[in-house]
C-alpha cells in the first residue's frame, strides 16, 4: 500500500516518520524540499507536486499549518484533488476551519 504525506513541518514531521517506519511504500512533498531529506535517505520518494502524492498514494495525509495553505495545497491543476482517485483515502490533520473543510473534496 502507498501511503503519501504532505506537509513535513513542525507537526507533520513526526508522524511521517512513524508512518515510514511502519514499512510503508511512501511519497513525501513539502514546500521546502530539505524538509524531506531525511526520509529521502530512508527510501521515501519525492513528490514533486501534492497532486503526485495523491496520484502515487492509496492513503494520503495533509498536515499543514493554515486553513488557507490547506486550500492553496487541494486546489489547481497541480492540487491534491488533482490526483486523488475514487479509492484513495485522505485524512486531513490540519486544525482547519469548518468551513474550508466542507468546501474540500470528499
Amino acid at each position: 500500500m502507498g501511503v503519501g504525506f504532505t506537509g513535513l513541518g513542525a507537526m507533520g514531521s513526526g508522524m511521517a516518520a512513524n508512518i515510514q517506519k511502519a514499512g510503508y511504500d511512501f511519497t513525501v512533498n513539502d514546500a521546502r524540499p530539505e524538509a524531506a531529506g531525511e526520509y529521502l535517505e530512508r527510501g521515501a520518494r519525492w513528490a514533486a507536486t501534492p497532486r503526485e502524492v495523491a496520484a502515487e498514494s492509496d492513503v494520503v495525509f495533509t498536515s499543514l499549518p493554515t486553513s488557507a495553505i490547506v486550500e492553496l495545497v487541494t486546489d489547481g491543476p497541480d492540487g491534491l484533488a488533482e490526483g486523488l482517485r475514487p479509492s484513495t483515502a485522505w485524512f486531513d490533520l490540519t486544525t482547519n476551519s469548518v468551513d474550508v473543510v466542507r468546501k474540500l473534496p470528499s
